[in-house]
């Protein structure tokens, strides 16, 4: 008797604790100990009064039970537990998660119920729980981040970081945008919390080098499932670090690896360096001076052509009204006969070629931009405008075509004007070096000289031959944006193929040539271009002569003076003469076309300046 009294001793004890619960509405509830004396082989009042549930009666759980003789005769019997009376979030959670799709409830992973006590965010206890169902178990605990948990950093990543405890999300297809986005999205949920990288001695170099990539790019503009993203280098649950024999990243595992996206890739291939950073020169000399380089090209164009461009501007404005001023006075400049009279100064065949580079220019603009600062809001909505990254890169693949297509025509037109034009006097070398060619000669230097001068009021300002000094320089830009643009570019359009000859690095080097090289040719053609063409005072706001070919008479002589007077000596000058203007249809679609080109390079000008003020393109 005595030892069944002490055995209920632990029962009055969860009465007393469960009073406010148990007995809040007599009649429903039924005593805890009733329950007890039938259950106590299943239920043990010791550990359910430590648990998490230690303050709720039995029939908060088993609400069937109002009838405590009928449950005794075997007439009413509980049903399963509705856990959302009380885990409202929990059940919202775990209705859309995969384990609801797949009929896992809730006493499936909660098989402890009655003596489940709290977890106070220790992640091993989640792993635990996750591998009596999942077959990872091993793969994961011989990870990086299961090594870590287990030496007790909490902060490495368990199974709910990257699935959630109840959200868990269905996985998808392997090419679906969610399934790709997750393969990124959970490892930067860790990895880009620089004061958590920096509490476990972690670098995060790695998401500012991956984001800095063209895989990385694509990803942040919204098409993960166009690229690698983290786990498919890394794995996603057996994350190893370099040096191990047995990770993914290890240099004897990287060919199955890269493989995996580029089938052709070789050894020489896997010597891309992931993250590598430009700015490193310790770790990475070569992308280092290489980008030491390319900024030097940049900053040194741009100081140069930009300075000649201010100083033009305000000489030219100058020079207008001082025009303006002396016909207010009476006085004219110069007296021409037929001042209005159109002369041809390029064919049909230049302004074709022309059209062509202003299609592929504005089309590799369009779809490069985005691609440079994608993490700029436009870039993202650029690309969604352009039907998303697959579709802006074969737009871009076909003007970079159409670019190779305007470069060789150049190179036989220059063999041409070389070796077979009847009409040009002396030999190939005169050829490369007269008045007629767009190579580089000694007059330049005294046209350069004369237009400084004429800059800061020391002269007159000079005539020109056929070809000025920046248009000689715009004209073999082509030549060289052809080789870095070019080359960098079919570089990485075909990796497997160079990657078959030339190091992994080599690509890093590319992407910053053909980055950098891009932003020059750009930035260039939208300021230093457009305003030597167009917004030059004495042109402004458009000149028209390579849409249609002509030029006034007077222009001709202001212009291009020493032009018209070999011509003249020459007594050349009327067959250049052109009876019969361009039609006004041409003209009024062609003049349509000319502005919405500058202007769509304005607007991107516009977009770039903006990136740049806003520390974008990185």
């Amino acid at each position: 008797m005595f030892t069944s009294i002490f055995r209920l001793i632990p029962f009055f004890l969860l009465v007393l604790l469960l009073a406010p619960c148990a007995f809040a509405q007599q009649g429903m509830a039924i005593d805890p100990a009733d329950c007890l004396e039938c259950h106590e082989d299943v239920v043990s009042a010791k550990a359910y009064a430590g648990s998490v549930h230690g303050k709720n009666a039995c029939t908060s759980c088993h609400t069937e039970l109002a009838d405590l003789n009928a449950h005794k005769n075997g007439d009413l019997m509980p049903g399963p537990v509705n856990c959302s009376r009380c885990h409202k979030k929990e059940t919202a959670e775990h209705y859309a998660s995969v384990h609801m799709l797949n009929d896992v409830k809730c006493a499936d992973c909660h098989t402890d119920a009655h003596t489940h006590t709290y977890w106070k965010g220790d992640k091993n206890t989640v792993v635990a729980k996750c591998v009596q169902c999942h077959d990872q178990e091993e793969v994961y605990r011989d990870s990086a981040h299961g090594k870590a948990l287990a030496a007790g950093k909490q902060d490495s990543a368990a199974c709910n970081d990257c699935h959630n405890l109840h959200e868990i999300k269905a996985m998808g297809d392997h090419s679906d945008h969610v399934n790709r986005d997750f393969h990124t999205k959970v490892c930067l949920k860790c990895h880009a919390d620089e004061e958590m990288m920096a509490r476990n001695g972690v670098l995060n170099v790695a998401v500012k080098t991956y984001m800095e990539s063209y895989h990385g790019k694509n990803y942040r503009l919204g098409f993960p499932e166009l690229v690698a993203g983290c786990a498919d280098c890394h794995t996603a649950h057996s994350v190893l670090p370099e040096s191990d024999e047995k990770s993914s990243v290890n240099e004897m595992n990287l060919v199955q690896t890269c493989g995996q996206c580029h089938e052709k890739s070789s050894p020489l291939f896997t010597q891309y360096y992931a993250h590598g950073e430009m700015t490193d020169r310790e770790n990475f000399p070569i992308l280092f001076y290489t980008f030491i380089g390319m900024t030097g090209l940049l900053v040194g164009t741009f100081a140069v052509f930009w300075i000649h461009t201010l100083l033009w501007m305000f000489r030219g404005f100058v020079e207008n009204r001082e025009k303006q001023r002396a016909l207010r006075d009476g006085h004219v400049h110069h007296s021409i006969s037929d001042p209005h009279k159109v002369y041809r100064r390029f064919n049909k065949r230049h302004i074709f070629l022309h059209l062509l580079v202003i299609i592929s220019f504005l089309g590799l603009s369009l779809t490069g931009l985005p691609l440079k600062f994608s993490d700029q809001f436009w870039a993202r909505f650029m690309m969604e405008h352009f039907g998303g990254a697959a579709a802006a890169g074969l737009v871009h693949r076909i003007c970079a075509v159409i670019t190779f297509v305007y470069f060789g025509s150049a190179i036989l037109m220059s063999i041409h004007f070389l070796f077979i034009r009847k009409d040009l006097p002396g030999g190939w070398l005169q050829r490369l070096f007269g008045p007629d060619s767009l190579c580089p000669n000694l007059r330049d230097i005294k046209d350069v000289t004369a237009m400084v001068r004429w800059f800061f009021f020391r002269g007159q300002k000079p005539t020109f031959e056929r070809w000025t000094y920046w248009e000689k320089f715009d004209f073999l830009a082509v030549f060289w944006g052809m080789f870095a643009i070019g080359g960098s570019g079919l570089m990485l359009w075909f990796p497997e193929i160079f990657g078959a000859f030339l190091p992994g690095w080599a690509f890093n080097v590319a992407t910053i040539v053909h980055s950098d090289e891009a932003l020059l040719a750009t930035g260039f053609i939208f300021t230093v271009h457009f305003f030597n063409t167009h917004g030059r005072p004495e042109k402004f706001p458009m000149d028209f002569v390579i849409f249609n070919g002509e030029m006034a008479k007077e222009e001709f002589i202001e212009e291009r003076g020493d032009q018209w007077k070999r011509y003249e000596e020459a007594g050349v000058t009327e067959s250049y003469a052109k009876l019969k203007p361009s039609g006004i249809l041409y003209d009024f679609f062609i003049k349509g076309f000319g502005f919405i080109a500058l202007f769509t390079g304005l607007g991107l000008l516009a977009l770039m300046l903006l990136a740049f003020l806003t520390g974008g393109g990185h």
